[in-house]
């Protein structure tokens, strides 16, 4: 299982599927081969809902985001 996090805060949002990380890996920008977090923001959940995500993954990630503008996540594997 692959743990998703608030990065900014280190608030645990839930935990992520291989196929859900993939998702994300694909959709968003890395900055390098190491990275592991990423910027979202409700047209960033847009774009990964599209039918690639999983209920679940969007459910965390607009939970994430709530009613503010965007927000840090990471990701790291148990």
């Amino acid at each position: 299982m692959i743990d998703l996090y608030n990065a900014t805060a280190n608030q645990l949002l839930g935990s992520i599927t291989e196929s859900d990380l993939k998702v994300l890996v694909d959709a968003l920008e890395e900055e390098g081969l190491q990275d592991q977090d990423y910027y979202i923001d409700t047209a960033t959940i847009d774009v990964v809902a599209d039918g690639k995500a999983t209920e679940h993954l969007v459910g965390l990630l607009r939970k994430a985001v709530g009613a503010g503008e965007g927000v840090d996540i990471r990701w790291q594997r148990r």
